[in-house]
């Protein structure tokens, strides 16, 4: 009996260490032949009218991107969406699609945005992940993800240490870079280090759809590489970014590498869209508490 608990608790670890992995599909290698996610539906809200790009720069782009994160200080303290990622690992292979119903308390429901962040994620596709739950705070649980497996492999509820290997496994992000709040804080510190390259071109395009939520696309390229001995872990040749200006949210952010050869496309490195954001709902704790009757920890 304990021999068979034993293997069993190894499974869910197993499967657990693949959280926001998405799919136990043995996935490929990024390459140039990476086609662009379906999960992002843009397109000009006014149909057939020619699309309102503009040249920029990236001066301009970071000054968006701090006023964004001031309005997120003053009004966002908790959200839920619907999150779709995609995104290659720290060993080079890019991952499956994956779909997750979100709940966040953001750091910044405090005076100083220093409160205890909180994540529970729902994953709802694809097919061989649907009802996995994730449960991270940084003021409960000892800090750990508390994680359950779908299917036969939920009778058991795990805790992981939320950088271990296993918890880290098919993932470029721990679970406490996700959110609003950390991607537009990321958007800021890349586009600083990038401030005074020459190489590196702006537009921003009007009047575009996230499906139908009014917004701009930023378009950041680079016109070549950096030099080969750099070290540069955000080395994209295109960042695209969908901002809704009037609620101050980046709703998307994508970045693709280098192309294996010219007149290819690039491959995607990352991919991370908030759909359907609901603002400040009033989360509690409850919401990130396995023991929730909402929910299906045993």
């Amino acid at each position: 009996m304990n021999r068979h608990w034993t293997i069993v608790s190894l499974a869910i670890a197993l499967g657990a260490a693949a959280y926001m992995a998405g799919s136990f599909r043995r996935p490929s290698r990024a390459t140039s032949e990476t086609t662009t996610p379906a999960s992002i539906d843009l397109r000009s809200a006014d149909a057939g009218a020619p699309s309102r790009t503009r040249a920029s720069s990236l001066a301009e782009v970071l000054e968006m991107a701090v006023a964004a994160r001031e309005s997120m200080s003053e009004n966002l303290n908790d959200y839920t969406a619907r999150f779709v990622k995609q995104e290659v690992d720290t060993t080079g292979v890019l991952g499956g699609m994956t779909e997750i119903e979100l709940k966040v308390q953001t750091r910044l429901r405090d005076q100083a945005d220093s409160a205890p962040m909180r994540v529970y994620l729902n994953f709802t596709a694809p097919e061989s992940v649907r009802g996995r739950e994730v449960i991270w705070a940084a003021d409960m649980h000892e800090g750990l993800l508390v994680v359950h497996e779908a299917g036969l492999l939920g009778m058991l509820t795990l805790s992981l240490d939320p950088t271990g290997m296993l918890a880290m496994r098919g993932q470029r992000y721990p679970i406490y870079e996700i959110g609003l709040v950390r991607l537009v804080e990321k958007l800021i510190e890349r586009g600083q280090k990038d401030l005074d390259n020459p190489d590196i071109e702006v537009t921003i395009t009007s009047d575009y759809l996230l499906e139908e939520v009014p917004a701009e696309l930023i378009q950041v390229r680079r016109t070549k590489p950096p030099p080969s001995n750099s070290v540069d872990e955000d080395n994209f040749s295109l960042a695209e970014i969908v901002i809704d200006p009037q609620r101050q949210l980046i709703l998307s952010y994508r970045s693709f590498g280098w192309p294996a050869s010219e007149g290819t496309p690039p491959p995607l490195q990352e991919s991370y869209t908030y759909h359907d954001i609901q603002t400040n709902v009033g989360l509690s704790e409850k919401d990130f508490d396995p023991k929730n009757p909402a929910y299906r920890f045993p």
